[in-house]
């Protein structure tokens, strides 16, 4: 015990790194797929190719690749920029999850019926108000499940950052596992990673309880 208490503050400063990448990416990435979802449900052929591309781009490369690209990639290509590793590290994860939110919205924007929008129109309702007030409540209600898996997903995902030197839960495990040559590291990050899980879990459910009461 006396160990477990000894190595607990730096996995505690590790989780809130983890914590840090998740909140933000959540934050960015969700509004920013719901647009790229309208984008592709566009009339406007070249906008529609521009994001099929970066949605195939994103869905068919490793995150970790893209982690390495945008750290240590984009310097090589000679553009002039340089990141910091957070920043970085912020930029994948928000490119990476846009692109798997904007499919799940767009499979839910396109369940909808289209008289909807016809109804909107007769309302005098613009396309924003129409988007806002009628189309986005019923399609959350259809896409809290996939996005909730998304989420527990990213949770996990969190730890990839370490490829690019972030002191993260994962990170600071192997270092404390390392240094000690001890498993015990390690047997408490697992345990603090399914905690995250399942407080998250706890509260998607709550979410998908309230939409499923709308009618």
């Amino acid at each position: 015990m006396n160990y477990i208490f000894e190595i607990m503050p730096s996995l505690l400063d590790g989780t809130k790194m983890t914590l840090s990448i998740f909140v933000l990416t959540l934050v960015f990435s969700l509004p920013l797929g719901l647009i790229c979802a309208l984008g592709r449900c566009s009339k406007f052929k070249i906008l529609n190719a521009v994001l099929r591309f970066y949605i195939w781009l994103m869905r068919g490369t490793p995150l970790l690749l893209q982690l390495i690209f945008v750290f240590y990639g984009l310097p090589l290509l000679g553009t002039g920029i340089v990141l910091p590793r957070y920043a970085a590290a912020l930029v994948a994860f928000v490119l990476n999850y846009t692109a798997y939110f904007a499919e799940i919205f767009r499979g839910g924007l396109q369940s909808i019926d289209r008289g909807q929008y016809e109804s909107a129109r007769v309302l005098r309702l613009t396309y924003w108000q129409t988007i806002r007030k009628i189309i986005a409540p019923q399609v959350m209600k259809i896409v809290v499940p996939s996005i909730g898996n998304e989420v527990i997903n990213l949770i996990k995902d969190s730890s990839l950052v370490y490829v690019i030197g972030l002191g993260d839960l994962l990170r600071a495990g192997n270092v404390a596992s390392s240094r000690d040559v001890s498993l015990i590291p390690l047997v408490l990050v697992g345990i603090i990673y399914l905690a995250l899980t399942a407080v998250f879990t706890w509260m998607l459910q709550k979410v998908e309880a309230v939409y499923g009461k709308w009618k």
